[in-house]
């Protein structure tokens, strides 16, 4: 997987607000029946969750318009997105490695 920088890293204005992908930011994003008709309303953290290709490339899509952070699963961490708890903790940790990125660029 890898992160890489936006429009955001040089427009102060764009910043992301990658602190704010908790369980129930998530939640919200898999909230769009149109989208993910097969997710219940009330989500548990571990119910078993299955993201189909073109359900996955919108929320990725949603992820870097809200959030300014674009993220390249591999095949691998795909396989391992079967829960919200799973899927927030994913999209976390990239962020995380995001901002560090952007830390070491910025100190540069």
């Amino acid at each position: 997987m890898s992160t890489r920088a936006t429009e955001s890293d040089t427009d102060p204005e764009l910043s992301p607000l990658t602190t704010d992908l908790t369980t129930d930011a998530v939640r919200e994003l898999l909230s769009d029946r149109r989208i993910f008709p097969g997710v219940p309303d009330t989500l548990g953290e571990d119910t078993e969750l299955v993201l189909d290709s073109l359900g996955l490339v919108w929320l990725l899509h949603v992820v870097e318009e809200r959030y300014g952070l674009v993220v390249e699963p591999s095949d691998e961490d795909i396989a391992r997105l079967t829960s919200l708890r799973r899927l927030t903790g994913f999209l976390s940790e990239a962020a995380q490695r995001d901002r560090v990125e952007r830390g070491t660029r910025d100190e540069r």
